[in-house]
């Protein structure tokens, strides 16, 4: 910036930075709100939880895990039931915990068995229904 002499300069260098002001200010204001809305929890959960699914391999081990924990925890309510007996409890979380480390180890194999058991019973309800069998 040049060195200020006189008034005129000085008016000169305050409209040029006024107009500075007011292109910046606006792009300022953006960006802090911009900042604001990316630190909020939610969308910090979210943003991590994208890079958690984008990321190789992590898709198919989440799936993986969430069917496990999903199986161990159906196992759990369908053996233990509901129960206030401590030793029962505990049972049922072992029990839950085994089946959701087992399935979730062997999700490929589980999802594979699936997938066919399912074309199969398809395959079955299709043929019936072309025979004109009641279902």
């Amino acid at each position: 910036m040049q060195t200020i002499k006189t008034a005129a300069d000085l008016k000169k260098a305050i409209t040029a930075l006024e107009d500075k002001q007011a292109i910046e200010w606006p792009l300022l204001k953006e960006q802090f709100l911009n900042t604001y809305e990316s630190f909020k929890l939610s969308n910090v959960l979210k943003n991590t939880f994208k890079e958690v699914i984008t990321a190789p391999g992590m898709k198919n081990d989440l799936i993986n895990s969430v069917l496990g924990l999903t199986t161990g925890f159906v196992a759990n309510k369908t053996i233990i039931g509901k129960t206030d007996n401590p030793l029962k409890k505990l049972l049922g979380f072992i029990l839950e915990m085994t089946v959701a480390n087992k399935v979730a180890q062997h999700a490929d194999a589980i999802k594979t068995i699936g997938s066919i058991l399912v074309n199969k019973v398809v395959h079955l309800k299709n043929h019936k229904s072309n025979n004109g069998d009641i279902l």
